[in-house]
């Protein structure tokens, strides 16, 4: 499952959430630091400290409070891209956890155990608990009380996430934001809409925008994926209601769908009566919000999803994808590099060979560009079909992280307990998609009373069930 490339903290978000915390602000008459420069030096650093530490003593009412933690988000808002950098790093260096009272506190633990009183122990306990809550945790929990101070934080995560993974530092505190936004947004506290062509237009848009898997290039592919028989739904935050979490596009169907150009036509294609079809086919889910990056909602999403369509049409008997596979080229190229016109099988090099000029290891090189027009030229199409889908069988079967799949996709389906079904050949004919997987795209079968099964042999071992028709591909 792929992820929306959105602009965090986009300029309309910005000017909202200047003018309203400004107004907290100045109603609570709270100016703590006065301006501060863009970059955010050193200087500018230690008033900003002292600004995050009266946030945290919290001295005065509710008001106040609310009002020093708005301060330092609008702080936040002004800097550039240094600027939060260095942001980060100041949190990260000067509000984690106190080591020294941590060590004491278990020093005392340990005099109480075990055989020390009982009652003492859970006292020592619940303080404990307290110390290992860092300081900058609980200032960014303050911006939950804040209008839009939850997707700030989201959004704050997002340009956190790319820094982190270069540097150790703000690995920690990255974590620690992470937890947080995972306690706030477990699964119990969303709710899953359908999404309709009668809803805002503003919602419509951003579908648009963090749409990451088939890209929406103007209002008829919108209104074309929620016609009568199609359906989008999406998880939303009691704190962000007008952002999606995560969202799926269905197609209602007759059959399993083989070729994802005819689900996304938006000029030739001819709306179905959903009453009349026998299959529910997720061809896209998007993570919306970047900010929430390993914080799983997709399995919770799909089954929710299965259940509100069969509530819906006693005719859907079928739940599949027709999904991307986004890592087979780049693995096929290495696999190329590595082992030349040997990838293939003896009688695949003689059809092959006597179709081609070129030496078969550079031919195989060029499925993967779009620009080839390979597949134009039917000889050489049928001819190159069976050892491609036997590779991306085999891609998809046997290459591997650990026990987990080395595709993306096909983990994230595994692991929610769907099975291999069908590959399909030139599914997928865009730029995109040739350069994912050579046009190439697999139908994941979430059949009922297997789910929990097929999850559960995937977790435990990295087993992966797999259709006749896939395996047939293997042989």
């Amino acid at each position: 499952m792929e992820q929306a490339e959105e602009s965090t903290l986009s300029h309309r978000t910005l000017q909202y959430l200047r003018r309203g915390w400004s107004g907290i602000t100045e109603a609570a008459r709270v100016h703590l630091t006065g301006s501060v420069r863009e970059d955010l030096p050193e200087d500018d650093q230690k008033r900003l400290a002292t600004q995050i530490d009266e946030c945290l003593k919290g001295v005065g009412g509710e008001v106040s409070q609310r009002a020093r933690a708005a301060d330092v988000g609008r702080t936040y808002l002004e800097l550039n891209d240094e600027g939060r950098k260095n942001f980060f790093e100041l949190l990260a260096r000067d509000y984690g956890i106190n080591e020294q009272e941590l060590a004491l506190t278990i020093e005392e633990w340990q005099k109480l155990y075990p055989e020390g009183d009982a009652l003492s122990r859970r006292d020592v306990e619940n303080h404990m608990r307290e110390v290992l809550r860092s300081p900058r945790s609980r200032l960014l929990s303050q911006f939950n009380a804040l209008p839009e101070g939850v997707k700030f934080l989201v959004d704050m995560r997002a340009e956190l996430i790319p820094l982190a993974r270069k540097d150790p530092l703000l690995k920690c505190l990255d974590k620690d934001l992470r937890q947080l936004l995972a306690s706030w947004f477990d699964v119990g506290f969303l709710e899953l809409k359908s999404i309709t062509w009668d809803a805002p237009a503003s919602l419509l848009e951003k579908l648009a925008q963090y749409e990451a898997v088939h890209a929406v290039r103007h209002w008829t592919d919108i209104k074309n994926r929620l016609a009568e028989d199609r359906r989008c739904y999406a998880f939303f935050h009691p704190k962000m209601p007008d952002e999606p979490i995560i969202y799926v596009w269905v197609a209602l169907v007759k059959g399993i769908s083989d070729n994802v150009q005819a689900l996304l036509d938006s000029r030739n294609r001819i709306v179905e009566d959903p009453a009349k079809a026998d299959t529910a086919i997720f061809y896209s889910i998007t993570n919306a919000q970047t900010g929430l990056t390993s914080i799983s909602f997709g399995n919770f999403l799909i089954k929710r999803v299965v259940n509100a369509l069969s509530t819906d049409f006693d005719n859907i008997k079928t739940f599949a994808t027709l999904s991307p596979i986004p890592g087979f080229c780049a693995w096929l190229e290495e696999r190329v590099a590595a082992e030349g016109a040997s990838l293939l099988l003896p009688n695949e090099k003689k059809v092959l060979g006597s179709l081609i000029e070129q030496p078969i290891d550079e031919e195989l090189s060029l499925v993967c560009e779009d620009h080839s027009r390979w597949y134009r030229k039917e000889s050489k199409e049928e001819a190159i079909r069976a050892p491609l889908m036997r590779l991306c069988a085999t891609y998809l079967s046997e290459a591997k992280h650990g026990n987990r799949a080395l595709d993306p996709v096909a983990h994230f389906h595994l692991s929610n307990g769907a099975s291999m079904y069908r590959i399909n050949w030139l599914a997928d004919t865009s730029p995109k998609g040739f350069r994912q997987s050579a046009g190439m795209m697999l139908n994941y079968l979430y059949k009922s009373g297997q789910i929990e099964k097929n999850h559960e042999a995937y977790s435990a071992g990295g087993k992966i069930r797999k259709s006749p028709l896939f395996k047939s591909l293997l042989k």
